[in-house]
């Protein structure tokens, strides 16, 4: 799972990105309210954890500018203010949870998991289902009618993308954002080895499933 961390307090960030990293997620974060909305609109992540007091907009403008424009990603709202109207008002601008400071690390990943457990946003288990496919997102391992085989991070991060959005044409730079980061810049060769090396593994568990290249546009898997 890919997480979006907006918070300008850089200690906070990279202490939450080390305890979430323990936990098999990959986190980026960004101390300002205007670049968080613009990598939420990227839609690169699949949750955020947004801090209500930012430089240049505040959290309640990001996740009301969000839901308006049709950005459905779950939020996390985090904030120093604790009473009940502004828990309320976090919740009704689109946030999905709100979780006052100081806060435990270790219910922040109970947050997250029980979001997780929304199968309207993501899969809950380790384990993707596609298809012939069972791809572990934990372990690395695609298994298919012929067997199992271990993929590197990256591969398996591009399947999980590939089949979460099964049946949809995803853009390259849609691809790139979700795989290697919103501040990553990869070259366009880069991701065409890397839907090589991912159709090599699903042929080498006798999947039957395919990625199919949309010629000036992007890959679905189908």
């Amino acid at each position: 799972m890919r997480v979006l961390l907006i918070e300008d307090d850089e200690a906070l960030c990279v202490g939450i990105k080390i305890h979430l990293e323990t936990y098999g997620y990959d986190v980026e974060y960004c101390g300002d309210g205007e670049d968080g909305l613009e990598f939420m609109r990227r839609q690169a992540h699949d949750l955020v954890i947004l801090d209500r007091m930012l430089p240049s907009m505040d959290g309640m403008s990001i996740i009301k500018k969000a839901r308006n424009e049709g950005i459905h990603i779950p939020v996390i709202m985090l904030t120093a203010l604790s009473d009940i109207k502004d828990k309320v008002e976090g919740l009704e601008a689109g946030a999905d949870d709100y979780l006052p400071k100081p806060f435990a690390m270790e219910e922040l990943v109970a947050r997250i998991k029980a979001l997780s457990r929304r199968p309207v946003q993501w899969e809950a288990s380790n384990t993707i289902r596609y298809g012939d496919l069972i791809l572990d997102v934990v372990n690395h391992k695609l298994t298919g009618p012929s067997g199992e085989c271990s993929l590197s991070k990256k591969e398996c991060r591009l399947a999980e993308v590939l089949i979460k959005n099964q049946n949809q044409t995803l853009s390259r730079e849609q691809i790139f954002y979700k795989v290697w980061g919103v501040d990553t810049f990869v070259e366009d060769a880069n991701l065409d080895n890397y839907i090589h090396f991912v159709r090599k593994r699903m042929k080498t568990v006798g999947s039957h499933t395919k990625i199919k290249t949309v010629h000036g546009i992007g890959y679905t898997m189908e």
